[in-house]
């Protein structure tokens, strides 16, 4: 299944003025950009247990300075899911009162809307009891409406345009894995001419490779044109990670070679647990390397070196079975 939610909820982490500038520039323009942003995951958490979120949302607290001097709270509820809620208005409302009442503080709460449903705009939850009533507005930021400024977002310099792209993409090519690979092809190819360095094409590859996500035979396909596309403008920012990270399992697996030989050697000899220790520590690197690059490919955290060498070898193959499964299962179903 495609996941959103993720790449999302990183990109909010590393670009959240360039989300602003994009997706709320009335605010944007009124934020102190030279006050790094606070983020108040636990201040959220204690208002929204883990038990009432949907696992098809993102939701960020987030602590700004304005010009004027003054501290705001922001909520930005990101509901990534393809299917309209009837309840979404009242759980805004419900955050919003929690906050409120738990720590005494105004909220300005958007919502951005990242469903395929273009009627589907909740943007206010009412609560009437005889002559009481309550009445909760909130400002919304719907994905959809960006499709008319695809060509406006292609030109953009700011990476959540990029991201925008890359999810508008890949709700228009569900089930069309070759579409996809044009879309994605694309929107990386971009990257390399807009004079980004080389930790920002990893960061914004990273993101777009998580989201756009492609079966097994176009993702080999992706991966050989992008490193074609890095030779020819000598720019190996992607692929370099890759084959340090098959270096690096080589020079692990040595190293463990190294190791094991030497104490097999004192046991039975050191010419023969040199050349055992080299063989299954080499093994054990080639392994090693491959469940990195796998998990780069999945978008999941690698495992440190440290708990892989701690591994024995049928654990680390076990491991790697289970990721080229996970890969597997990417691909779309008919």
């Amino acid at each position: 299944m495609t996941d959103y939610d993720h790449p999302w909820k990183e990109a909010l982490d590393v670009y959240l003025d360039a989300f602003f500038a994009l997706c709320y520039p009335t605010l944007y323009r009124e934020i102190d950009w030279s006050v790094a942003p606070k983020m108040l995951d636990k201040e959220l958490q204690q208002i929204a247990p883990v038990s009432e979120q949907g696992p098809r949302t993102v939701d960020k607290l987030v602590e700004v300075r304005l010009l004027n001097g003054d501290s705001e709270w922001l909520l930005i509820h990101l509901e990534v899911q393809s299917q309209a809620t009837s309840d979404f208005a009242r759980r805004m409302f419900v955050y919003f009162y929690r906050l409120l009442d738990k720590y005494d503080r105004r909220v300005l709460s958007l919502a951005v809307l990242g469903d395929d449903s273009p009627n589907w705009r909740p943007s206010v939850y009412r609560l009437e009891t005889f002559d009481c009533r309550v009445e909760f507005e909130f400002p919304i930021v719907k994905l959809l409406d960006f499709e008319k400024e695809w060509e406006e977002l292609e030109r953009s310099s700011n990476p959540i345009a990029s991201i925008v792209l890359a999810h508008l993409a890949t709700m228009r090519t569900v089930s069309q894995p070759d579409d996809r690979y044009v879309y994605k092809m694309e929107l990386v190819r971009a990257l390399y001419s807009r004079g980004l360095s080389a930790d920002e094409v990893r960061q914004m590859f990273r993101l777009i490779d998580w989201m756009m996500d492609l079966p097994a035979a176009a993702q080999i396909r992706f991966r050989d044109e992008l490193e074609r596309l890095e030779k020819e403008n000598n720019m190996p920012y992607v692929t370099s990670i890759e084959r340090l990270a098959r270096e690096e399992g080589i020079e692990l697996g040595l190293e463990q070679g190294r190791e094991q030989g030497l104490e097999q050697g004192l046991e039975q000899g050191l010419e023969q647990g040199l050349e055992q220790g080299l063989e299954q520590g080499l093994t054990k690197g080639i392994v090693t390397g491959k469940i990195q690059l796998l998990e780069q490919l999945l978008g999941e955290s690698e495992t440190s070196q440290d708990d892989l060498r701690n591994q024995s070898l049928e654990q680390l193959q076990q491991r790697l079975d289970e990721l080229r499964e996970r890969l597997r299962l990417r691909e779309p179903r008919e």
